[in-house]
């Protein structure tokens, strides 16, 4: 009987890293999702700007400039890998739509992650239920035991 326990808790662990994993993709898909919200920012930006334009640009540590694009037609795209690359508008905006692209098809890897993760999660839930059932009915056998036992 002291195996079943250790093998209850065993599967009670299990579950816990299953969910800890989970949560840990959940939030990769959330900040794939704001990744994805500032390259539709971006491509919008790019999409209504004009030259002679006043923006803001952001300096780091919550401080901006305000400063007027000189030209629309040289933007300057990041690659990854900490390159980029000036292109003009219409390229720059393809460049960012292939990144959403890469970034829908990311998603959707982690998406499938989280569900073959939900299913083993319930495999092992299920395993579990099973386990304490028949522990329960030994337990009952036992006492039944006992007490035909008592009575004779």
């Amino acid at each position: 009987m002291g195996g079943g326990q250790q093998q209850l808790q065993q599967l009670s662990q299990e579950l816990e890293e299953i969910d800890l994993e989970i949560e840990e993709k959940e939030e990769e898909i959330a900040e794939f999702q704001e990744e994805k919200s500032g390259v539709d920012d971006a491509i919008e930006a790019i999409n209504t700007l004009e030259s002679g334009d006043t923006v803001q640009v952001p300096l780091g540590g919550g401080a901006y400039v305000r400063a007027e694009i000189e030209d629309m037609d040289e933007i300057i795209v990041g690659l990854g890998g900490g390159y980029a690359a000036e292109q003009e508008g219409d390229d720059a905006v393809d460049a960012l739509e292939s990144r959403k692209d890469l970034l829908d098809d990311r998603i959707s890897e982690v998406r499938s992650e989280i569900s073959d993760l939900e299913e083993e999660s319930a495999e092992i839930e299920q395993r579990a239920q099973q386990m304490q059932q028949q522990m329960q009915q030994q337990q009952m056998q036992q006492m039944q035991q006992q007490g035909e036992e008592g009575g004779q």
